[in-house]
């Protein structure tokens, strides 16, 4: 039996349970911030949590919710009033797109799982995920830590320059955090270097054909840079596939 197990909360507790990882995580970790966090409860939330569902990443042996990721279609995004990534981001290209879209968010594990089995199990539960519901599209917003985009200035920039959305499928930054990625002349920049200061769930992405949106947003109640990720499943090969987990490709 797998030491893990993954599913989509059920219960006033299992929400609960997501949340408090998410403090642990964006809170005390990252030093994020929001009109809903609740500090003496140790739980990050957001006025978007009753419309998502949240997908569970549970260590059987301790019980404990290890790792969460929201995910969001379009008709939950209709009751919502709109993608949670609408307020940083411009997503008109995607919704004329007539694809099949999902948002994901608040993708996080507890520090002792990270590097290991769990975000693969994760990942296989959303693949699943994404193949019983036919999606095309995935796509949500990727933190780097801090604001400083000069300090982000070569990962922002090879992101820019190597990965950029095609046009068709490309969100843009809000104007009141966007942040220009194309900072770095490519022919100066260390190509090696900026790559790994890239986080490794954008890495992730990248590898599985995934690309950025126009413009960085500058995220300061959460103390962070995001990015825009955008994954056409139709461009998944079949080595990516695999990697995915089943993703149709």
């Amino acid at each position: 039996m797998s030491a893990f197990e993954v599913r989509l909360a059920s219960s006033a507790a299992d929400l609960r349970a997501a949340q408090r990882l998410r403090y642990e995580v964006f809170v005390e970790e990252l030093g994020g911030q929001g009109p809903l966090v609740d500090h003496a409860a140790r739980l990050e939330r957001d006025r978007f949590d009753p419309f998502f569902d949240h997908l569970l990443l549970i260590d059987r042996e301790r019980d404990r919710v290890v790792g969460v990721y929201r995910l969001m279609g379009e008709a939950q995004a209709a009751r919502a009033g709109g993608f949670y990534s609408e307020g940083e981001y411009d997503l008109t290209a995607l919704r004329r797109s007539g694809r099949r879209l999902l948002e994901l968010g608040r993708s996080c594990l507890h520090r002792d799982y990270r590097g290991g089995a769990g975000m693969h199990q994760l990942w296989s539960a959303l693949a699943d995920h994404v193949a019983r519901e036919g999606i095309e599209v995935l796509f949500g917003v990727a933190s780097f830590p801090g604001t400083d985009a000069q300090a982000l200035a070569a990962p922002l920039s090879l992101l820019h320059q190597r990965h950029l959305a095609p046009e068709a499928l490309r969100p843009r930054a809000r104007p009141s955090g966007f942040q220009s990625m194309d900072l770095v002349p490519e022919d100066g920049l260390d190509r090696r270097a900026a790559m790994l200061a890239v986080p490794s769930l954008i890495k992730a992405y990248l590898r599985l054909g995934g690309t950025v949106g126009e413009g960085a947003f500058l995220d300061r109640a959460f103390n962070c840079t995001d990015v825009c990720l955008v994954l056409d499943t139709a461009n998944l090969s079949a080595r990516q596939a695999r990697f995915y987990g089943g993703a149709p490709g």
